[in-house]
Protein backbone atom coordinates (compact mmCIF):
# COMPACT_ATOMS: atom_id res chain seq x y z
CA UNK A 1 0.00 0.00 0.00
CA UNK A 2 3.02 2.39 0.83
CA UNK A 3 4.52 1.69 -2.53
CA UNK A 4 1.39 2.74 -4.46
CA UNK A 5 1.25 5.84 -2.53
CA UNK A 6 4.59 6.45 -3.13
CA UNK A 7 4.24 5.90 -6.71
CA UNK A 8 1.12 7.97 -6.89
CA UNK A 9 2.69 10.59 -5.39
CA UNK A 10 5.22 10.80 -8.07
CA UNK A 11 3.11 10.53 -10.78
CA UNK A 12 1.84 13.54 -9.15
CA UNK A 13 5.03 15.32 -9.09
CA UNK A 14 5.36 14.56 -12.84
CA UNK A 15 1.89 15.60 -13.90
CA UNK A 16 2.62 19.42 -11.78
CA UNK A 17 6.21 19.56 -13.40
CA UNK A 18 4.84 18.88 -17.06
CA UNK A 19 1.94 21.15 -16.51
CA UNK A 20 4.73 23.88 -14.89
CA UNK A 21 6.80 23.82 -18.15
CA UNK A 22 3.63 24.37 -20.23
CA UNK A 23 2.81 26.91 -18.23
CA UNK A 24 5.87 28.85 -18.80
CA UNK A 25 6.17 28.11 -22.27
CA UNK A 26 4.69 31.90 -22.95
CA UNK A 27 6.28 34.47 -20.65
CA UNK A 28 3.82 35.95 -17.87
CA UNK A 29 5.22 39.10 -19.22
CA UNK A 30 7.24 39.42 -16.09
CA UNK A 31 8.08 42.92 -16.20
CA UNK A 32 11.97 42.25 -15.56
CA UNK A 33 12.51 40.83 -19.00
CA UNK A 34 10.56 43.86 -20.53
CA UNK A 35 12.49 45.95 -22.82
CA UNK A 36 11.22 49.06 -22.90
CA UNK A 37 12.78 50.80 -25.55
CA UNK A 38 10.99 48.45 -28.40
CA UNK A 39 7.55 48.00 -26.45
CA UNK A 40 4.90 50.68 -27.33
CA UNK A 41 2.16 51.44 -24.35
CA UNK A 42 -0.56 53.30 -23.22
CA UNK A 43 0.24 56.98 -23.43
CA UNK A 44 2.47 56.48 -26.29
CA UNK A 45 4.80 58.69 -25.24
CA UNK A 46 8.40 58.89 -27.17
CA UNK A 47 5.62 58.37 -30.23
CA UNK A 48 6.48 60.54 -33.46
CA UNK A 49 9.28 62.02 -35.69
CA UNK A 50 11.67 63.69 -33.22
CA UNK A 51 15.52 62.62 -32.86
CA UNK A 52 14.34 61.10 -29.60
CA UNK A 53 11.25 59.44 -30.67
CA UNK A 54 11.96 55.16 -30.01
CA UNK A 55 8.43 54.92 -32.67
CA UNK A 56 7.30 56.98 -35.81
CA UNK A 57 4.23 56.47 -38.23
CA UNK A 58 3.32 57.24 -41.63
CA UNK A 59 0.08 57.14 -44.03
CA UNK A 60 -2.89 57.53 -42.76
CA UNK A 61 -1.84 56.56 -38.80
CA UNK A 62 -3.75 58.29 -36.07
CA UNK A 63 -2.12 58.17 -32.95
CA UNK A 64 -4.49 58.80 -29.48
CA UNK A 65 -4.05 58.04 -25.59
CA UNK A 66 -6.17 54.98 -26.04
CA UNK A 67 -4.64 52.98 -29.10
CA UNK A 68 -3.05 53.58 -32.54
CA UNK A 69 -5.29 53.46 -35.18
CA UNK A 70 -3.33 52.28 -38.51
CA UNK A 71 -6.82 52.72 -40.80
CA UNK A 72 -9.88 54.23 -40.42
CA UNK A 73 -12.93 52.12 -41.33
CA UNK A 74 -12.71 54.02 -45.06
CA UNK A 75 -11.59 52.49 -48.59
CA UNK A 76 -8.06 53.22 -49.97
CA UNK A 77 -5.92 53.51 -46.82
CA UNK A 78 -2.53 52.21 -45.64
CA UNK A 79 -1.03 53.18 -42.37
CA UNK A 80 2.27 51.62 -40.22
CA UNK A 81 4.52 52.24 -37.06
CA UNK A 82 7.59 51.27 -36.34
CA UNK A 83 10.00 51.18 -33.66
CA UNK A 84 12.66 53.39 -34.81
CA UNK A 85 15.64 51.50 -32.39
CA UNK A 86 17.12 48.11 -33.92
CA UNK A 87 16.36 44.44 -31.94
CA UNK A 88 20.14 42.89 -30.94
CA UNK A 89 17.94 40.59 -28.88
CA UNK A 90 18.58 36.44 -29.97
CA UNK A 91 15.55 35.42 -28.55
CA UNK A 92 12.60 37.49 -27.91
CA UNK A 93 9.04 37.23 -27.19
CA UNK A 94 6.60 40.08 -28.55
CA UNK A 95 2.66 40.28 -27.19
CA UNK A 96 0.49 42.62 -28.89
CA UNK A 97 -3.23 43.74 -28.48
CA UNK A 98 -5.19 44.68 -31.01
CA UNK A 99 -8.72 45.15 -32.53
CA UNK A 100 -10.25 45.07 -35.28
CA UNK A 101 -13.35 46.27 -35.88
CA UNK A 102 -16.03 48.45 -38.24
CA UNK A 103 -19.32 48.42 -39.83
CA UNK A 104 -18.87 46.27 -42.36
CA UNK A 105 -21.14 42.64 -42.54
CA UNK A 106 -19.56 39.29 -43.03
CA UNK A 107 -17.09 39.04 -45.85
CA UNK A 108 -17.25 42.39 -46.61
CA UNK A 109 -14.56 43.97 -44.72
CA UNK A 110 -10.47 43.80 -45.20
CA UNK A 111 -8.13 43.93 -45.32
CA UNK A 112 -6.21 43.62 -42.01
CA UNK A 113 -2.86 43.71 -40.30
CA UNK A 114 0.59 42.70 -40.66
CA UNK A 115 3.52 42.24 -37.69
CA UNK A 116 6.76 42.47 -39.13
CA UNK A 117 10.30 42.30 -38.05
CA UNK A 118 12.57 43.35 -40.61
CA UNK A 119 15.94 45.28 -42.24
CA UNK A 120 14.40 48.08 -43.28
CA UNK A 121 10.92 50.40 -41.63
CA UNK A 122 8.30 53.11 -43.07
CA UNK A 123 8.21 52.06 -46.78
CA UNK A 124 5.08 51.58 -47.98
CA UNK A 125 3.44 49.00 -50.12
CA UNK A 126 0.99 46.24 -51.47
CA UNK A 127 1.84 44.44 -48.91
CA UNK A 128 -0.92 45.04 -46.02
CA UNK A 129 0.64 48.38 -46.53
CA UNK A 130 4.35 47.75 -46.12
CA UNK A 131 6.75 46.78 -49.03
CA UNK A 132 6.95 44.20 -50.61
CA UNK A 133 9.96 41.48 -50.93
CA UNK A 134 11.22 42.18 -47.58
CA UNK A 135 13.89 41.17 -45.70
CA UNK A 136 13.09 39.28 -42.42
CA UNK A 137 9.94 38.05 -40.94
CA UNK A 138 6.08 38.61 -41.44
CA UNK A 139 2.62 37.47 -39.35
CA UNK A 140 -0.42 38.07 -41.53
CA UNK A 141 -3.58 38.35 -39.57
CA UNK A 142 -5.67 38.68 -42.57
CA UNK A 143 -9.32 39.28 -42.96
CA UNK A 144 -10.28 38.96 -46.34
CA UNK A 145 -10.50 36.28 -48.69
CA UNK A 146 -9.07 36.68 -52.03
CA UNK A 147 -8.58 33.49 -53.28
CA UNK A 148 -12.44 31.70 -53.71
CA UNK A 149 -10.97 28.62 -54.69
CA UNK A 150 -9.11 28.18 -51.62
CA UNK A 151 -12.08 27.10 -49.53
CA UNK A 152 -10.48 24.31 -47.03
CA UNK A 153 -9.65 27.63 -44.21
CA UNK A 154 -11.96 29.74 -43.18
CA UNK A 155 -10.86 33.71 -42.43
CA UNK A 156 -9.55 35.70 -40.68
CA UNK A 157 -6.73 33.70 -41.73
CA UNK A 158 -3.03 33.94 -39.57
CA UNK A 159 -0.34 33.23 -41.39
CA UNK A 160 3.91 33.46 -41.31
CA UNK A 161 6.02 33.99 -43.42
CA UNK A 162 9.73 34.38 -43.82
CA UNK A 163 11.84 36.27 -46.42
CA UNK A 164 15.18 36.68 -47.50
CA UNK A 165 13.81 39.37 -50.40
CA UNK A 166 13.84 37.48 -53.23
CA UNK A 167 10.01 36.46 -52.87
CA UNK A 168 6.52 38.48 -53.71
CA UNK A 169 3.41 38.41 -51.83
CA UNK A 170 0.64 36.58 -53.33
CA UNK A 171 -2.19 38.42 -52.68
CA UNK A 172 -4.26 36.74 -55.30
CA UNK A 173 -3.82 33.31 -53.57
CA UNK A 174 -3.42 35.15 -49.93
CA UNK A 175 -0.13 34.41 -49.68
CA UNK A 176 -0.37 30.29 -49.92
CA UNK A 177 2.81 29.95 -52.01
CA UNK A 178 5.04 31.49 -49.41
CA UNK A 179 3.13 30.38 -46.34
CA UNK A 180 5.05 28.86 -43.30
CA UNK A 181 1.83 27.83 -41.63
CA UNK A 182 -1.07 29.30 -40.12
CA UNK A 183 -4.70 28.78 -38.47
CA UNK A 184 -7.83 30.63 -38.54
CA UNK A 185 -9.44 32.76 -35.71
CA UNK A 186 -12.12 34.82 -35.00
CA UNK A 187 -10.31 38.26 -34.45
CA UNK A 188 -12.81 40.58 -36.01
CA UNK A 189 -15.70 42.73 -33.66
CA UNK A 190 -14.83 40.78 -30.42
CA UNK A 191 -16.19 42.37 -27.63
CA UNK A 192 -13.28 41.64 -25.57
CA UNK A 193 -9.35 42.21 -25.71
CA UNK A 194 -7.57 40.30 -28.53
CA UNK A 195 -3.78 39.23 -28.67
CA UNK A 196 -1.11 37.73 -30.35
CA UNK A 197 2.25 36.46 -29.24
CA UNK A 198 5.21 35.49 -31.36
CA UNK A 199 7.52 34.10 -29.82
CA UNK A 200 11.43 33.20 -31.55
CA UNK A 201 13.74 31.28 -29.59
CA UNK A 202 16.83 29.06 -30.89
CA UNK A 203 15.62 29.07 -34.09
CA UNK A 204 12.31 27.88 -33.32
CA UNK A 205 9.02 30.07 -34.34
CA UNK A 206 6.10 30.02 -31.95
CA UNK A 207 2.40 32.34 -32.65
CA UNK A 208 -0.14 31.85 -30.28
CA UNK A 209 -3.49 33.70 -30.10
CA UNK A 210 -6.08 34.82 -27.17
CA UNK A 211 -9.00 35.80 -29.03
CA UNK A 212 -11.63 34.37 -26.86
CA UNK A 213 -11.36 36.04 -23.76
CA UNK A 214 -10.50 33.06 -21.86
CA UNK A 215 -6.80 34.39 -20.79
CA UNK A 216 -5.16 31.51 -21.93
CA UNK A 217 -2.92 30.83 -25.09
CA UNK A 218 -3.65 28.64 -28.54
CA UNK A 219 -0.98 27.81 -30.73
CA UNK A 220 -1.50 29.16 -34.20
CA UNK A 221 1.89 28.42 -35.85
CA UNK A 222 5.05 26.19 -34.47
CA UNK A 223 8.29 26.31 -36.73
CA UNK A 224 11.71 25.34 -36.37
CA UNK A 225 14.68 25.36 -38.89
CA UNK A 226 13.72 29.58 -38.52
CA UNK A 227 16.91 31.90 -38.81
CA UNK A 228 16.22 35.70 -38.10
CA UNK A 229 19.37 37.95 -38.06
CA UNK A 230 19.99 40.74 -35.20
CA UNK A 231 19.40 44.48 -35.92
CA UNK A 232 16.38 44.84 -37.60
CA UNK A 233 12.77 46.59 -36.37
CA UNK A 234 9.83 45.49 -35.52
CA UNK A 235 5.96 47.32 -36.81
CA UNK A 236 2.92 47.06 -37.42
CA UNK A 237 1.21 48.08 -40.74
CA UNK A 238 -2.37 47.98 -42.14
CA UNK A 239 -4.44 48.69 -45.47
CA UNK A 240 -7.73 48.78 -46.81
CA UNK A 241 -8.68 48.69 -50.25
CA UNK A 242 -12.37 48.59 -51.74
CA UNK A 243 -13.38 47.69 -48.33
CA UNK A 244 -12.61 48.74 -44.89
CA UNK A 245 -12.35 48.44 -41.39
CA UNK A 246 -10.56 49.95 -38.03
CA UNK A 247 -7.11 48.62 -37.57
CA UNK A 248 -5.80 49.52 -33.70
CA UNK A 249 -2.78 48.50 -32.04
CA UNK A 250 -3.09 48.80 -28.08
CA UNK A 251 0.06 47.75 -27.60
CA UNK A 252 3.31 45.85 -28.44
CA UNK A 253 5.42 44.53 -25.67
CA UNK A 254 8.44 43.13 -25.87
CA UNK A 255 10.25 40.54 -23.87
CA UNK A 256 13.97 39.15 -23.79
CA UNK A 257 13.85 34.88 -22.83
CA UNK A 258 16.95 34.24 -21.03
CA UNK A 259 18.11 31.44 -22.83
CA UNK A 260 21.92 29.85 -23.08
CA UNK A 261 23.16 29.80 -26.20
CA UNK A 262 26.55 27.41 -27.68
CA UNK A 263 29.81 29.18 -27.61
CA UNK A 264 29.92 28.80 -31.61
CA UNK A 265 26.48 30.50 -31.67
CA UNK A 266 27.70 33.33 -29.24
CA UNK A 267 31.05 33.91 -31.22
CA UNK A 268 28.27 34.14 -34.68
CA UNK A 269 27.85 36.85 -35.47
CA UNK A 270 24.28 37.38 -35.55
CA UNK A 271 23.73 40.84 -37.55
CA UNK A 272 24.91 38.69 -40.80
CA UNK A 273 21.95 35.71 -40.91
CA UNK A 274 20.04 35.45 -43.96
CA UNK A 275 16.58 35.03 -43.08
CA UNK A 276 15.91 31.72 -44.08
CA UNK A 277 13.79 28.23 -43.23
CA UNK A 278 15.16 24.71 -43.26
CA UNK A 279 12.11 22.70 -44.21
CA UNK A 280 11.75 19.18 -45.93
CA UNK A 281 9.68 21.16 -48.65
CA UNK A 282 9.38 23.94 -50.36
CA UNK A 283 6.96 26.68 -49.08
CA UNK A 284 5.39 26.85 -52.85
CA UNK A 285 4.55 23.21 -51.72
CA UNK A 286 1.99 24.64 -49.69
CA UNK A 287 -0.16 25.96 -52.72
CA UNK A 288 -2.18 22.52 -52.25
CA UNK A 289 -1.77 21.87 -48.87
CA UNK A 290 -5.02 22.52 -47.26
CA UNK A 291 -3.42 22.46 -43.60
CA UNK A 292 -0.72 24.69 -44.52
CA UNK A 293 1.44 23.39 -42.32
CA UNK A 294 5.19 21.71 -42.72
CA UNK A 295 6.51 18.44 -41.57
CA UNK A 296 9.29 19.51 -41.77
CA UNK A 297 10.09 20.55 -38.06
CA UNK A 298 11.71 19.19 -35.22
CA UNK A 299 9.79 16.39 -33.14
CA UNK A 300 8.73 17.93 -29.58
CA UNK A 301 8.74 15.81 -26.52
CA UNK A 302 5.68 14.75 -26.37
CA UNK A 303 5.55 13.38 -29.84
CA UNK A 304 9.00 11.69 -29.27
CA UNK A 305 6.94 9.92 -26.29
CA UNK A 306 3.88 9.10 -28.59
CA UNK A 307 6.81 7.51 -31.08
CA UNK A 308 8.56 5.62 -28.46
CA UNK A 309 5.32 3.84 -27.03
CA UNK A 310 4.18 3.02 -30.82
CA UNK A 311 7.85 1.53 -31.42
CA UNK A 312 7.19 -0.56 -27.79
CA UNK A 313 4.47 -1.74 -28.71
CA UNK A 314 5.18 -2.88 -32.06
CA UNK A 315 7.97 -4.84 -30.62
CA UNK A 316 5.92 -6.57 -28.05
CA UNK A 317 3.02 -7.29 -30.96
CA UNK A 318 5.93 -9.30 -33.10
CA UNK A 319 7.15 -10.55 -29.98
CA UNK A 320 3.85 -12.49 -29.01
CA UNK A 321 3.14 -13.23 -32.76
CA UNK A 322 6.74 -14.83 -32.93
CA UNK A 323 6.55 -16.70 -29.85
CA UNK A 324 2.34 -18.22 -31.11
CA UNK A 325 3.71 -18.90 -34.61
CA UNK A 326 6.74 -20.77 -32.93
CA UNK A 327 4.82 -22.53 -30.37
CA UNK A 328 2.24 -24.10 -33.30
CA UNK A 329 5.41 -25.23 -35.26
CA UNK A 330 6.71 -26.82 -32.55
CA UNK A 331 3.61 -28.82 -32.19
CA UNK A 332 3.03 -29.71 -35.64
CA UNK A 333 6.65 -31.00 -35.45
CA UNK A 334 6.20 -33.25 -32.41
CA UNK A 335 3.30 -34.79 -34.78
CA UNK A 336 5.58 -36.09 -37.29
CA UNK A 337 7.53 -38.12 -34.87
Amino acid sequence: MGGCRAFQGSALLFVLLELSLVCCDITDGNAEHLKREHSLTKPYQGVGSSPSSQWDFSGSTLVTSSYVRLTPDERSKQGSIWNTVPCYLKDWEMHVQFKIHGSGKKNLHGDGIALWYTKDRLHSGPVFGNQDQFLGLAIFLDTFRNDLHGMDRSFPYISAMVNNGSVSYDHGKDGRSSELGGCSAEIRNRDHDTYLAIRYSKGRLTVMVDVDDKNEWKECIDIGGVRLPTGYFFGASAATGDLSDNHDIISMKLYQLMVEHTAEEENLDWTKIEPSVSLLKSPKDNIDDPTGNFRGTPLTGWKVFLLLLCALLGIVVCAVVGAVVFQRRQERNKRFY
